[in-house]
């Protein structure tokens, strides 16, 4: 194999399986915050499965023992099932201070609160006309779960700032737009945030359009969630919006069917959104405002239930620990597949130098995309390499499409302030902006909506005056 020296770097060039100059990996460490996560078993498996990798450490930090302690041993068995048992130390603490020092890459997938909030996020919105689907990420149930945890995510990348401050933060935790904003506007860290809604997507759209993933050109662009698919091609270059369109003006064809809000989207506005429909509905004020639009835009499920996370999330969390138990005591077998989640493949592009693309969310904007804020979070196509996080300029989206990302995002600006102030005045300002909840009450009503929240949820939300 031919290296060459990089005066610049102490580590050999290589040629890559990709034939691009790339570097001989070094032992790394990765700290996962929230190892109780179900990202946890995928993104630390896919770092191991990294092809020659020099192993390092896996570091576990979560504040709930038990779940740390499953993390830990399903962790365990990854490494002996990969044959790697030798090249990783697998260290656990539900104190981050004693495993941040030095570590070179931070993944956040915290979750303040776990369950005892989940139902105030949903039932007392609900009580005021307020139909959310998931309420993760926008509406009362996204902003009261940004309230609750933005503030413990600061606090870690102030610590990360003391202990690790050349560590790559790849956040993983919602409300994502928040998040990141917030974090762009009080830490030096360097932090991107990562969804798997772009690949998804890419993918469901190759498959209602009838070609192979991989003869499919694309872009996309825009917020969490709401990023555009403005170019959708053929190897030839041919449009394959034609072929959506068509599928989408018959409402009962199977496409439209299966993404009933994204398909309508779609007509209305001129192209295909990330998220999934259900989902979606709660980022727009023209789907879930009345009983009969809801009926005839939503479904079970994803496709947009009513109350559906809050009715579920307590059992998944359950399940998702049994799984891991099943996988320890060998009942359920381990897959030794990588994931398309990010996480991994900017740390293999990293170490590598093998440029990698991916779709982050960074903040500020700063002209990635001219016509949103400025001073926003936004989705664009992002490339890694040993520099780390690149994000490309997208240039102007489509104003319609650029008028309904910026509606979400001036919430999401009022909001993160209200997270970095700790302002009850700002998170209510915030929930004024918030598209659903705007177009179903009035000012009054949200004002009250908002105090009865922080009143149900105030263990959660310390120094909030």
């Amino acid at each position: 194999m031919a290296t060459a020296t990089d005066s610049h770097d102490k580590h050999s060039q290589v040629v890559s399986e990709r034939g691009l100059p790339g570097l001989m990996p070094r032992p790394i460490s990765v700290t996962m915050i929230g190892a109780g996560s179900f990202f946890t078993n995928a993104i630390l498996k896919d770092v191991v499965l990294i092809p020659g990798n020099a192993g390092g450490e896996l570091r576990l930090i979560d504040i709930d023992g038990h779940r740390l302690g499953l993390a830990e041993s399903l962790m365990r068995k990854i490494v002996e099932a990969a044959g790697q048992a030798d090249k990783w130390t697998i260290r656990a603490s539900t104190d981050r201070t004693e495993l941040l020092p030095g570590t070179d890459y931070i993944v956040n997938s915290i979750e303040v609160s776990g369950v005892e909030c989940v139902r105030f996020d949903n039932d007392i919105p609900l009580e005021f006309g307020v139909s959310q689907c998931i309420g993760d990420t926008i509406g009362p149930g996204g902003l009261f779960k940004g309230l609750r945890t933005i503030p413990v995510f600061l606090e870690i990348l102030r610590d990360a700032e003391r202990l690790c401050p050349r560590a790559l933060v790849l956040n993983y935790t919602n409300p994502m737009n928040m998040m990141c904003l917030a974090a762009s506007r009080v830490s030096r860290m360097p932090v991107v945030g990562l969804c798997h809604s772009v690949q998804g997507t890419s993918h469901l759209l190759a498959k209602w359009a009838a070609v192979e993933y991989e003869q499919m050109r694309w872009e996309c662009a825009g917020i969490n969630h709401l990023a555009w698919f403005t170019r959708l091609e053929d190897a030839d270059g041919k449009d394959l919006y034609p072929v959506l369109m068509e599928q989408a003006r018959d409402r009962e064809s199977a496409f439209a069917k299966a993404e009933p809000v994204r398909s309508d989207m779609m007509l209305h506005f001129g192209a295909f959104i990330t998220e999934s429909s259900g989902h979606l509905s709660e980022y727009l004020p023209y789907y879930r405002k009345r009983k009969d639009l809801i009926e005839r835009y939503t479904d079970e499920g994803y496709l947009g239930r009513e109350s559906f996370y809050a009715d579920n999330w307590p059992s998944w969390r359950k399940g998702q620990d049994a799984s891991r138990e099943r996988q320890i005591s060998g009942e359920e077998p381990i897959k030794l597949e990588r994931t398309w989640e990010y996480g991994a493949w900017i740390i293999e592009a990293r170490e590598k130098n093998v440029p990698y693309r991916i779709h982050g969310n960074v903040a500020p904007n700063a002209g990635l995309i001219p016509n949103l804020p400025d001073d926003g979070c936004v989705e664009v196509a992002c490339l890694v390499d040993r520099n780390g996080i690149q994000p490309t300029q997208h240039g102007r989206l489509p104003k319609q499409m650029a008028a309904i990302c910026d509606s979400n995002m001036r919430m999401f600006d009022l909001a993160a302030d209200a997270c970095i102030e700790r302002s009850k005045t700002l998170a209510y300002h915030a929930l004024l902006l918030d598209p659903l909840t705007s177009a179903v009450c009035s000012p009054a009503e949200i004002k009250t909506m908002t105090e009865r929240l922080f009143e149900a949820e105030a263990a959660f939300l310390p120094g909030f005056r």
